[in-house]
């Protein structure tokens, strides 16, 4: 006997008549001719040696040899079917703090969209460890506080410049000219960055004792709307002050300067060959780099 199996149109033909209980049905799934699914049947009849289909005038119905085989290719073409569903790409998902995708990521996404239509993003704002499989990660945006998992394809995205900001009015009303005047202002800090006052101070080569902080935030985008409504300056990363400072909502009385910390792009390795991550790759790099040549202009 031999072991070949039919052609798979046939097959196909045969499953979807008797699904249909209709020739002209079944041919208008699979977009072809009435005539060519009714070939298709017939050569498989032949091949298998057995009448398959009883054929009327107003239905077609599989024979008793004809539900056994129908019954086998419904379960085989639904597992083809939920396999390759689970292996096709979907939408990216990435990672990132809540605050970059408030203050930087989703002002951004209209020209993403704008330029890549078929782009599908999902975002995940979970800042803790990733785990690619357990969370379906596909990249993920972090600093070098943090540990990679080991698997991870990364790639440098720059240095994260930082500087304080506050809004034009608090400016004014503090006379802030020069970095000891910070002595007489209320400073802002958040609880997930508690040292920024003092990195930034080491980054524009200050010895002098962080000021005091006046009040804490637990997430930056907070803390950038309070400073934006004259409740005091915030050491912030430019990345998150940026639309704000152009706007004309903040000003960096000092500018920025690099700070200790190093931006970076986790790939989930199955993924790192994927087109559409390689183009978000491009794009997010892109968008940093011009962002920190962006807000080298404001402040000094």
């Amino acid at each position: 006997m031999s072991t070949s199996l039919p052609s798979l149109n046939a097959l196909r033909a045969f499953e979807a008549t008797a699904r249909h209980r209709s020739i002209s049905r079944a041919a208008v799934e699979l977009g072809v001719t009435h005539g060519a699914v009714s070939r298709q049947i017939k050569a498989l009849e032949e091949v298998m040696g057995v009448s398959l289909l009883k054929r009327g005038t107003r239905e077609s119905v599989p024979t008793r040899e004809g539900e056994q085989l129908v019954d086998g290719l419904s379960t085989a073409f639904n597992l083809i079917h939920a396999t390759i569903e689970r292996l096709k790409p979907g939408p990216l998902t990435l990672s990132c703090s809540a605050s970059i995708t408030m203050c930087w990521l989703i002002p951004r996404m209209p020209g993403l969209y704008a330029k890549h239509p078929n782009m599908e993003i999902k975002l995940d704002m979970n800042y803790d460890r990733v785990d690619f499989t357990r969370d379906n990660i596909s990249v993920a945006i972090r600093n070098n506080t943090f540990e990679p998992p080991k698997s991870a394809v990364i790639r440098p995205l720059g240095t994260e410049w930082i500087g304080p900001v506050c809004s034009p009015a608090y400016l004014k009303s503090i006379s802030l000219k020069k970095r000891k005047d910070l002595s007489n202002a209320r400073l802002l800090a958040t609880t997930t960055r508690p040292n920024a006052w003092t990195d930034w101070l080491a980054a524009v080569g200050e010895e002098e004792r962080a000021p005091q902080v006046h009040q804490r935030f637990d997430h930056f985008y907070l803390m950038i709307q309070a400073a934006t409504f004259g409740l005091g300056i915030a050491v912030v990363p430019h990345m998150l002050a940026i639309d704000d400072l152009e706007s004309g909502r903040l000003i960096a009385p000092f500018g920025f300067a690099p700070g200790k910390r190093q931006l970076s792009l986790w790939i989930a390795p199955h993924l790192a060959s994927r087109s559409d991550l390689k183009t978000l790759e491009r794009w997010l790099s892109q968008e940093l780099r011009e962002g920190l040549k962006r807000a080298s202009l404001f402040g000094r």
